[in-house]
């Protein structure tokens, strides 16, 4: 079925369509295209978690987040992941464990994130935000993560199930 390109935003679009769904009905959706994203749980030597503390404009607050990025074009998931770490943190990792992907807005976005754990953090030079990104660099405790998720400091999905997945896993 043809796509209509409503609006597009850097490498996300607002796509109309029509759809059949499994009973055979046939509607139009609209759906905003994403290529994917990276959300990054980075663990240092000392086993705090290294969040960002970024400025969201969409909500105009800040927010606590594991770091995250979307796919350049043609980009390997794991590439993002490295690249997004060192951008947002300034930290490149000897070692980055995939752990899934969830779906995060099922109902009118297409976008998959991919979930990884960084181990054997190292400072490096690289810290580059986006032009629309302020970001701050946090290290914060297992123990104070789950305390600021409990209380609603922390209310970002993705970290969310990121540091369960995490848990789940044995990592953290």
């Amino acid at each position: 079925m043809e796509k209509k390109v409503i609006h597009q935003w850097k490498r996300i679009s607002l796509v109309e369509e029509r759809v059949e769904l499994p009973n055979g009905k046939q509607i139009t959706h609209t759906t905003i295209a994403h290529p994917g994203a990276a959300v990054i749980l980075p663990i240092d030597d000392n086993g705090n978690i290294v969040f960002v503390n970024q400025y969201r404009p969409s909500l105009r607050k800040w927010l606590l987040e594991l770091p995250a990025g979307t796919l350049e074009s043609d980009e390997p998931i794991e590439v993002c992941a490295a690249r997004e770490l060192e951008e947002e943190t300034g930290y490149s990792a000897n070692e980055i464990i995939p752990l899934g992907q969830v779906t995060p807005l099922a109902g009118f976005c297409d976008e998959i994130q991919y979930l990884f754990v960084a181990k054997g953090l190292s400072k490096t030079s690289r810290y580059t935000c986006d032009d629309d990104e302020v970001i701050e660099v946090l290290h914060i405790s297992l123990a104070e993560i789950e305390q600021m998720i409990i209380n609603g400091s922390i209310s970002d999905a993705k970290s969310m199930a990121c540091l369960s997945k995490a848990k789940l896993c044995g990592y953290i």
